[in-house]
Protein backbone atom coordinates (compact mmCIF):
# COMPACT_ATOMS: atom_id res chain seq x y z
CA UNK A 1 0.00 0.00 0.00
CA UNK A 2 1.22 3.52 -0.77
CA UNK A 3 0.77 6.70 1.21
CA UNK A 4 -1.67 9.09 -0.43
CA UNK A 5 -1.43 12.85 -0.88
CA UNK A 6 -3.82 15.59 -1.87
CA UNK A 7 -5.73 14.72 -5.06
CA UNK A 8 -5.21 11.05 -4.07
CA UNK A 9 -1.89 10.66 -5.91
CA UNK A 10 -0.11 7.49 -4.68
CA UNK A 11 3.54 7.80 -3.68
CA UNK A 12 6.15 5.36 -2.32
CA UNK A 13 7.23 5.58 1.32
CA UNK A 14 10.00 8.16 1.15
CA UNK A 15 10.71 11.38 2.96
CA UNK A 16 9.65 13.35 -0.10
CA UNK A 17 6.34 11.50 -0.22
CA UNK A 18 5.66 12.17 3.45
CA UNK A 19 6.40 15.85 3.13
CA UNK A 20 4.21 16.05 0.04
CA UNK A 21 1.25 15.30 2.28
CA UNK A 22 1.60 18.67 3.98
CA UNK A 23 -0.35 21.27 2.00
CA UNK A 24 -1.17 24.83 3.04
CA UNK A 25 -4.78 25.69 3.71
CA UNK A 26 -6.49 28.10 1.32
CA UNK A 27 -9.37 30.36 2.22
CA UNK A 28 -11.83 27.94 0.63
CA UNK A 29 -10.35 24.91 2.40
CA UNK A 30 -10.68 26.59 5.77
CA UNK A 31 -14.46 26.89 5.46
CA UNK A 32 -15.98 29.37 7.87
CA UNK A 33 -12.92 31.29 8.94
CA UNK A 34 -12.69 34.32 11.19
CA UNK A 35 -12.43 37.59 9.40
CA UNK A 36 -8.82 38.32 8.45
CA UNK A 37 -7.01 41.59 8.21
CA UNK A 38 -5.86 42.74 4.83
CA UNK A 39 -2.18 42.35 5.75
CA UNK A 40 -2.75 38.80 6.94
CA UNK A 41 -4.76 37.90 3.84
CA UNK A 42 -2.13 39.33 1.48
CA UNK A 43 0.73 37.54 3.28
CA UNK A 44 -1.12 34.22 3.15
CA UNK A 45 -1.90 34.62 -0.55
CA UNK A 46 1.71 35.47 -1.34
CA UNK A 47 2.95 32.56 0.78
CA UNK A 48 0.68 30.09 -1.03
CA UNK A 49 1.92 31.29 -4.45
CA UNK A 50 5.53 30.86 -3.38
CA UNK A 51 4.73 27.42 -1.90
CA UNK A 52 3.23 26.26 -5.22
CA UNK A 53 6.49 27.31 -6.90
CA UNK A 54 8.39 25.21 -4.32
CA UNK A 55 10.03 28.31 -2.90
CA UNK A 56 9.40 27.11 0.62
CA UNK A 57 11.84 29.36 2.50
CA UNK A 58 10.26 32.45 0.91
CA UNK A 59 6.80 31.07 1.65
CA UNK A 60 7.88 30.66 5.28
CA UNK A 61 8.72 34.38 5.42
CA UNK A 62 5.26 35.36 4.12
CA UNK A 63 3.49 33.04 6.57
CA UNK A 64 5.44 34.58 9.43
CA UNK A 65 4.30 38.01 8.23
CA UNK A 66 0.72 36.75 8.43
CA UNK A 67 1.34 35.63 12.02
CA UNK A 68 2.78 39.02 12.87
CA UNK A 69 -0.43 40.57 11.60
CA UNK A 70 -2.52 38.05 13.58
CA UNK A 71 -0.62 35.83 16.09
CA UNK A 72 -3.81 33.83 16.72
CA UNK A 73 -4.26 32.90 13.07
CA UNK A 74 -4.62 29.10 12.98
CA UNK A 75 -4.42 29.12 9.21
CA UNK A 76 -1.11 31.00 9.22
CA UNK A 77 0.27 28.58 11.84
CA UNK A 78 -0.75 25.53 9.79
CA UNK A 79 0.63 26.94 6.52
CA UNK A 80 3.89 27.89 8.25
CA UNK A 81 4.15 24.32 9.54
CA UNK A 82 3.75 22.92 6.01
CA UNK A 83 6.50 25.20 4.68
CA UNK A 84 8.83 24.17 7.53
CA UNK A 85 8.11 20.49 6.92
CA UNK A 86 9.23 20.92 3.31
CA UNK A 87 12.56 22.30 4.52
CA UNK A 88 13.08 19.89 7.40
CA UNK A 89 14.34 16.35 7.79
CA UNK A 90 11.90 13.83 9.17
CA UNK A 91 14.74 11.52 10.25
CA UNK A 92 16.68 14.18 12.18
CA UNK A 93 17.52 13.60 15.82
CA UNK A 94 14.84 14.52 18.32
CA UNK A 95 17.13 16.97 20.12
CA UNK A 96 18.03 18.78 16.89
CA UNK A 97 16.18 22.04 17.54
CA UNK A 98 17.65 23.61 14.41
CA UNK A 99 15.75 21.21 12.21
CA UNK A 100 12.69 23.00 10.75
CA UNK A 101 10.78 19.75 11.16
CA UNK A 102 10.95 20.19 14.93
CA UNK A 103 9.43 23.66 14.65
CA UNK A 104 6.70 22.34 12.36
CA UNK A 105 5.95 19.53 14.80
CA UNK A 106 5.56 22.05 17.62
CA UNK A 107 3.10 24.18 15.61
CA UNK A 108 1.04 21.14 14.55
CA UNK A 109 0.97 19.76 18.09
CA UNK A 110 -0.50 23.01 19.38
CA UNK A 111 -3.10 23.05 16.60
CA UNK A 112 -4.01 19.38 17.21
CA UNK A 113 -4.73 20.22 20.84
CA UNK A 114 -6.33 23.64 20.72
CA UNK A 115 -7.45 24.59 17.20
CA UNK A 116 -11.06 25.77 17.15
CA UNK A 117 -11.47 24.56 13.59
CA UNK A 118 -12.12 20.80 13.94
CA UNK A 119 -11.19 20.17 10.32
CA UNK A 120 -7.87 21.92 10.85
CA UNK A 121 -7.26 19.81 13.98
CA UNK A 122 -7.75 16.74 11.83
CA UNK A 123 -5.25 17.98 9.23
CA UNK A 124 -2.73 18.78 11.98
CA UNK A 125 -3.10 15.24 13.39
CA UNK A 126 -2.77 13.82 9.89
CA UNK A 127 0.50 15.66 9.26
CA UNK A 128 1.79 14.68 12.72
CA UNK A 129 1.06 11.08 11.77
CA UNK A 130 3.12 11.53 8.61
CA UNK A 131 6.02 12.96 10.60
CA UNK A 132 5.88 10.05 13.05
CA UNK A 133 5.74 7.63 10.12
CA UNK A 134 8.84 9.21 8.59
CA UNK A 135 10.60 8.72 11.94
CA UNK A 136 9.51 5.04 11.89
CA UNK A 137 7.52 5.62 15.07
CA UNK A 138 4.58 3.63 13.73
CA UNK A 139 2.76 3.34 17.03
CA UNK A 140 2.67 7.11 17.36
CA UNK A 141 1.64 7.45 13.71
CA UNK A 142 -1.29 5.07 14.28
CA UNK A 143 -2.59 7.23 17.13
CA UNK A 144 -2.34 10.46 15.13
CA UNK A 145 -4.18 8.93 12.15
CA UNK A 146 -6.92 7.77 14.51
CA UNK A 147 -7.26 11.31 15.88
CA UNK A 148 -7.44 12.64 12.33
CA UNK A 149 -10.31 10.23 11.57
CA UNK A 150 -12.16 11.26 14.72
CA UNK A 151 -12.02 14.86 13.52
CA UNK A 152 -12.96 13.91 9.97
CA UNK A 153 -14.36 10.34 9.53
CA UNK A 154 -14.49 10.87 5.74
CA UNK A 155 -10.72 11.36 5.44
CA UNK A 156 -9.83 8.40 3.21
CA UNK A 157 -6.16 9.38 3.13
CA UNK A 158 -5.91 9.15 6.92
CA UNK A 159 -7.72 5.79 6.83
CA UNK A 160 -5.35 4.34 4.22
CA UNK A 161 -2.30 5.62 6.04
CA UNK A 162 -3.66 4.20 9.29
CA UNK A 163 -3.81 0.72 7.77
CA UNK A 164 -0.29 1.06 6.42
CA UNK A 165 1.04 2.30 9.77
CA UNK A 166 -0.65 -0.59 11.56
CA UNK A 167 1.00 -3.10 9.23
CA UNK A 168 4.36 -1.44 9.74
CA UNK A 169 3.88 -1.49 13.50
CA UNK A 170 3.03 -5.21 13.45
CA UNK A 171 6.17 -5.93 11.45
CA UNK A 172 8.20 -3.71 13.74
CA UNK A 173 6.84 -5.45 16.85
CA UNK A 174 7.55 -8.84 15.29
CA UNK A 175 11.11 -7.84 14.50
CA UNK A 176 11.50 -6.52 18.02
CA UNK A 177 10.20 -9.77 19.49
CA UNK A 178 12.61 -11.75 17.32
CA UNK A 179 15.42 -9.44 18.31
CA UNK A 180 14.54 -9.78 22.00
CA UNK A 181 14.27 -13.54 21.60
CA UNK A 182 17.66 -13.70 19.91
CA UNK A 183 19.03 -11.44 22.60
CA UNK A 184 17.68 -13.74 25.30
CA UNK A 185 19.05 -16.78 23.49
CA UNK A 186 22.43 -15.12 23.14
CA UNK A 187 22.29 -14.12 26.78
CA UNK A 188 21.46 -17.69 27.80
CA UNK A 189 24.18 -19.02 25.52
CA UNK A 190 26.67 -16.56 26.93
CA UNK A 191 25.64 -17.55 30.44
CA UNK A 192 25.99 -21.23 29.56
CA UNK A 193 29.41 -20.58 28.08
CA UNK A 194 30.32 -18.56 31.13
CA UNK A 195 29.17 -21.36 33.43
CA UNK A 196 31.02 -23.94 31.33
CA UNK A 197 34.17 -21.86 31.42
CA UNK A 198 33.71 -21.38 35.14
CA UNK A 199 33.31 -25.14 35.66
CA UNK A 200 36.24 -25.77 33.35
CA UNK A 201 38.40 -23.32 35.25
CA UNK A 202 37.20 -24.85 38.50
CA UNK A 203 38.14 -28.32 37.26
CA UNK A 204 41.47 -27.02 36.05
CA UNK A 205 42.11 -25.41 39.43
CA UNK A 206 41.04 -28.60 41.14
CA UNK A 207 43.30 -30.69 38.93
CA UNK A 208 46.08 -28.20 39.48
CA UNK A 209 45.63 -28.43 43.25
CA UNK A 210 45.48 -32.21 43.01
CA UNK A 211 48.64 -32.27 40.92
CA UNK A 212 50.30 -30.00 43.42
CA UNK A 213 49.18 -32.23 46.28
CA UNK A 214 50.40 -35.31 44.40
CA UNK A 215 53.68 -33.59 43.69
CA UNK A 216 54.06 -32.61 47.33
CA UNK A 217 53.11 -36.13 48.32
CA UNK A 218 55.73 -37.58 45.96
CA UNK A 219 58.30 -35.12 47.24
CA UNK A 220 57.48 -36.05 50.83
CA UNK A 221 57.66 -39.72 49.91
CA UNK A 222 61.01 -39.21 48.21
CA UNK A 223 62.24 -37.30 51.25
CA UNK A 224 61.03 -40.09 53.52
CA UNK A 225 62.79 -42.64 51.31
CA UNK A 226 65.93 -40.57 51.42
CA UNK A 227 65.67 -40.24 55.21
CA UNK A 228 65.08 -43.98 55.52
CA UNK A 229 68.02 -44.74 53.29
CA UNK A 230 70.14 -42.41 55.34
CA UNK A 231 68.99 -44.06 58.55
CA UNK A 232 69.69 -47.50 57.06
CA UNK A 233 73.16 -46.40 56.04
CA UNK A 234 73.83 -44.98 59.48
CA UNK A 235 72.55 -48.15 61.07
CA UNK A 236 74.63 -50.27 58.75
CA UNK A 237 77.67 -48.15 59.51
CA UNK A 238 76.97 -48.49 63.19
CA UNK A 239 76.57 -52.23 62.79
CA UNK A 240 79.75 -52.44 60.79
CA UNK A 241 81.51 -50.30 63.36
CA UNK A 242 80.16 -52.48 66.17
CA UNK A 243 81.27 -55.71 64.45
CA UNK A 244 84.75 -54.33 63.89
CA UNK A 245 85.12 -53.42 67.56
CA UNK A 246 83.88 -56.84 68.60
CA UNK A 247 86.28 -58.54 66.21
CA UNK A 248 89.10 -56.38 67.51
CA UNK A 249 88.32 -57.38 71.09
CA UNK A 250 88.19 -61.00 70.07
CA UNK A 251 91.52 -60.73 68.26
CA UNK A 252 93.04 -58.89 71.20
CA UNK A 253 91.76 -61.51 73.62
CA UNK A 254 93.10 -64.28 71.39
CA UNK A 255 96.46 -62.57 71.25
CA UNK A 256 96.46 -62.14 75.00
CA UNK A 257 95.54 -65.80 75.42
CA UNK A 258 98.35 -66.82 73.08
CA UNK A 259 100.79 -64.58 74.89
CA UNK A 260 99.66 -65.97 78.22
CA UNK A 261 100.01 -69.52 76.93
CA UNK A 262 103.44 -68.74 75.53
CA UNK A 263 104.50 -67.13 78.78
CA UNK A 264 103.20 -70.10 80.70
CA UNK A 265 105.12 -72.45 78.41
CA UNK A 266 108.24 -70.40 78.78
CA UNK A 267 107.81 -70.31 82.53
CA UNK A 268 107.30 -74.06 82.58
CA UNK A 269 110.41 -74.61 80.50
CA UNK A 270 112.46 -72.34 82.78
CA UNK A 271 111.16 -74.09 85.84
CA UNK A 272 112.06 -77.46 84.36
CA UNK A 273 115.51 -76.20 83.43
CA UNK A 274 116.09 -74.94 86.97
CA UNK A 275 115.09 -78.31 88.41
CA UNK A 276 117.42 -80.02 86.05
CA UNK A 277 120.27 -77.74 87.03
CA UNK A 278 119.66 -78.34 90.69
CA UNK A 279 119.59 -82.07 90.17
CA UNK A 280 122.82 -81.99 88.30
CA UNK A 281 124.53 -79.83 90.97
CA UNK A 282 123.43 -82.06 93.78
CA UNK A 283 124.65 -85.31 92.14
CA UNK A 284 127.67 -86.90 93.66
CA UNK A 285 130.59 -87.72 91.44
Amino acid sequence: MKLKITNKIALSITLAAILALAMPMTAMAQGKAPKMTKKERVALRNGNKLYEKKRYAEAEVEYRKALQANPASEKAQFNLATALMRQGNATAKEDDDKNPMKQAEGLLTNLAKSAQDKRLRGKACYDLGNIAYGQQDYGKAVEFYKHALRCNPDDDQARDNLRLAQLKKQQQDKNKDNKDQNKDQNKDQNQDNKDQNKDKNKDQDKNKDQDKQDQNKDQNKDQQNQDQQKQDQQKQQQQQSGMSQQNAEQVLKAMQDRERATQQRINAQQAQQQRYERQRTNKKW
